[in-house]
C-alpha cells in the first residue's frame, strides 16, 4: 500500500503516510463541526463538513502535497474494501417497506434524471456545433457516450463504453476529468442544499409526509432500541461488514468470468464487471441481513460505522481531483456544464410536477451521477436513516448504464457525422 516514490513528484508518496494525513484532516473538520467555538458554529451553519472532507483532500492534490491518481487509498481500499463494507452495513438496518411506502413519485424523479442526462448530452452537443465547432469535432462523440455511461452508471459502465468505442486514452482521460469536476460539483451544491432542505421545500410547497413519517418511525425505533456499543457489538459488526465485503469479492470473480464467457449480452450490462457484482453481492447481503436477527446490529450503531467508511470514500475520491487540469481542455468543461444544467433543469421540472421535496431531486440526480459510491452519501447528508435510498438507487443505473450509453452513442455519432 505503498506508493512508489518514483512514480510521484508529490511531497508525500508514502501511502500510510496519506492515510494518516486523510484520517487526521476528517478528525479536525468533524471537531470543528461541532462547534468548539462561536465562530465555528457560525462557519459550518453554512459550509456542509462533507463538502470540506471532498474539497481539502483536493487541494491537497493540486498542491502536490499527495499524489491522489497514483494513490492505492482508493483502489483498492476505498472503492473496493470500504465502499461495500459501507453499503453492507448501511442497508443492514433498512425499512424496505418504509422506502417502498416514500411512493412512485421517487421512481419518477429517478427515471427523469436519466432522461436529464440523455437530453444534456445532445443539448449540449448541439450547442457546442453552433458557438464552438471545433469542439466537438472528431471523436469528442465517442467521449462524451463514455461519459454518458459513467453519468446514468458508473466507473465501471464508463470504461465499458470505452471499449464498445475505443476511445482513445488521451481523450478518455480528459472526459474523465470533466466527470470528476463537473460532478464534484453537482455533489457539493446537494450537499449545501441538503442543510436547507426544510426551508427550501417550504417554498416550494412539496409534499415530504412520506420522508417525514419514514425519518419519525427510524428515529422512534433507535430511540427505543439504541444502546451504548460494546466492544462485542463493534467487533460483531466489523466482522459481518468486512465479512461480507470478503465473500462478495471471492464469489464476484468467478461470476463475472462466467458471465464474460458464457453471456454474449454481458458487457451491455456490466455483468462482466467484478466490481459490479461485488457491490450488488454487498447490497445483497445487507438486504439479506436486513431480515434477520443482524438487524439489531444497528442498535449498537452498525450504520455509524458505515458513514465512517463513507466519509473516508469521500475523501479518497476528492484526493482524486487537480483543479488546474481543469483548463487542459475548456471547451470540454463547458460541454459537461450545458449538459449538467440540462439534467438540473428536467429534474426541477420534474419535481414541480409532481410536488417531489428535494430529497427526491438530490437522491435521483446523485443516483445517476454518483451512483452507490455518492448516493448514499448525500442521502445521508439529509438524514442519516435515508442512507439505504441513496443505495438503492445508486445501483439501479449499473443495470441500465452500459445499454442507454450506447444508444446515446449512436445518436451522438449520427449527430457528429462519423
Amino acid at each position: 500500500m505503498v506508493t512508489d516514490p518514483a512514480a510521484s513528484t508529490a511531497l508525500i508518496s508514502n501511502d500510510i503516510v496519506v492515510f494518516g494525513l486523510i484520517a487526521a484532516t476528517l478528525g479536525l473538520i468533524f471537531w470543528l463541526a461541532s462547534g468548539p467555538t462561536p465562530f465555528w458554529k457560525k462557519v459550518f451553519a453554512w459550509v456542509p463538513a462533507l463538502l470540506l472532507c471532498y474539497f481539502i483532500p483536493a487541494f491537497y492534490n493540486t498542491a502536490g502535497l499527495i499524489d491522489g491518481e497514483n494513490s492505492a487509498l482508493y483502489n483498492p481500499v476505498a472503492s473496493r474494501v470500504l465502499l461495500p463494507a459501507a453499503l453492507v452495513l448501511l442497508t443492514l438496518s433498512i425499512d424496505l417497506k418504509g422506502i417502498l411506502k416514500l411512493g412512485p413519485r421517487l421512481l419518477f424523479v429517478y427515471c427523469m434524471a436519466t432522461v436529464g442526462i440523455v437530453l444534456g448530452a445532445i443539448v449540449s452537443f448541439q450547442v457546442m456545433a453552433w458557438v464552438w465547432p471545433s469542439a466537438v469535432a472528431g471523436d469528442t462523440w465517442k467521449g462524451m457516450a463514455a461519459l454518458a455511461g459513467s453519468w446514468i452508471g458508473g466507473g465501471a459502465n464508463m470504461v465499458a463504453m470505452r471499449e464498445v468505442y475505443q476511445v482513445d486514452a488521451t481523450l478518455f482521460g480528459q472526459f474523465a476529468v470533466v466527470d470528476v469536476a463537473i460532478a464534484s460539483m453537482l455533489l457539493a451544491t446537494w450537499l449545501f442544499l441538503a442543510n436547507r432542505s426544510a426551508q427550501i421545500d417550504a417554498r416550494s410547497g412539496a409534499d415530504t409526509s412520506a420522508i417525514d413519517d419514514m425519518k419519525a418511525r427510524i428515529s422512534a425505533y433507535e430511540a427505543a432500541n439504541a444502546r451504548i456499543p460494546a466492544l462485542t457489538d463493534l467487533m460483531v459488526i466489523i466482522g459481518v461488514g468486512f465479512g461480507i465485503v470478503g465473500l462478495a469479492h471471492a464469489v464476484a470473480a468467478p461470476v463475472a468470468a462466467w458471465f464474460a464467457d458464457n453471456v454474449a449480452a454481458a458487457p451491455q450490462f456490466s455483468l462482466d464487471s467484478s466490481f459490479v457484482w461485488v457491490v450488488l453481492l454487498a447490497t445483497a447481503g445487507g438486504l439479506g441481513l436486513s431480515f434477520t436477527r443482524a438487524r439489531k446490529l444497528e442498535n449498537a450503531g452498525a450504520s455509524r460505522v458505515g458513514t465512517v467508511c463513507l466519509y473516508f470514500l469521500i475523501a479518497s475520491i476528492g484526493m482524486q481531483m487537480d483543479f488546474t487540469k481543469l483548463f487542459d481542455r475548456p471547451e470540454l468543461i463547458l460541454i459537461g456544464l450545458i449538459w449538467m444544467l440540462v439534467h438540473v433543469g428536467v429534474l426541477w421540472f420534474s419535481a414541480r410536477l409532481v410536488k417531489a421535496p428535494l430529497f427526491f431531486m438530490a437522491v435521483g440526480s446523485q443516483g445517476n451521477v454518483g451512483a452507490a459510491a455518492s448516493a448514499p452519501v448525500v442521502a445521508a447528508a439529509f438524514h442519516p436513516t435515508l442512507a439505504p435510498v441513496g443505495v438503492l438507487l445508486g445501483t439501479v443505473g449499473y443495470a441500465t448504464g452500459t445499454v442507454v450509453a450506447y444508444w446515446l452513442g449512436q445518436l451522438l455519432r449520427v449527430m457528429a457525422g462519423a
